[in-house]
């Protein structure tokens, strides 16, 4: 009879970004919505950390700014597949990402402080809207994220200095070297 194959844990740490304007509620819920998804497979959930407000790289979804939520779990199988696709149907998230951190996990041997897995409510300010012109926004006008240093100007050498080089890529010498055409008779 072949042994029954035992199945591991493994560590993961998943990192996603709700709308900046989302509101407490709404934020608690999908962080349920997370702690469901991880208990119901049988995981655990590690650790749990709020990182604010932050700036995007790139716009998302005409979002400037997210929530970033940072979630430290264990699990096995399909919970991360189980995970994402529960982000993925809800409007508030725009983006996320899943990182194995250890391969070999013993669920059993896992410390969990119930300090570091209670989701702290949102509570953050405002945010104020700048209001963007539509030529900045368009990004014909730069208002100046500081001075802007001069071009450089190039001298006459330098362009001396590129014409010598075509010049004697083409150059005199086209007398000392043989002529031969390519793919045709030579003889020609």
């Amino acid at each position: 009879m072949p042994e029954a194959q035992i199945l591991k844990s493994k560590e993961y740490e998943t990192i996603y970004i709700l709308r900046s304007d989302v509101d407490a509620d709404t934020a608690d819920k999908v962080q349920g919505r997370v702690a469901e998804v991880v208990g119901r497979d049988n995981g655990k959930l590690v650790k749990v950390e709020s990182w604010g407000r932050r700036k995007l790289a790139y716009p998302v979804g005409k979002q400037k700014k997210g929530v970033y939520i940072y979630v430290k779990y264990v699990g096995r199988g399909g919970l991360v597949q189980e995970l994402e696709r529960n982000l993925k149907l809800q409007d508030t998230v725009l983006k996320f990402q899943t990182v194995l951190t250890n391969e070999e996990v013993d669920v059993q041997t896992v410390t969990v402080d119930p300090e570091e897995i209670k989701f702290q409510r949102l509570e953050l300010p405002a945010e104020e809207e700048e209001k963007e012109s539509r030529e900045k926004a368009l990004g014909l006008v730069d208002f100046g994220d500081g001075p802007r240093a001069p071009r450089g100007e190039r001298t006459e050498d330098e362009y001396a200095d590129a014409a010598d080089v075509v010049g004697d890529a083409a150059g005199a010498d086209d007398a000392e070297a043989p002529v031969t055409a390519k793919g045709g008779d030579e003889e020609a």
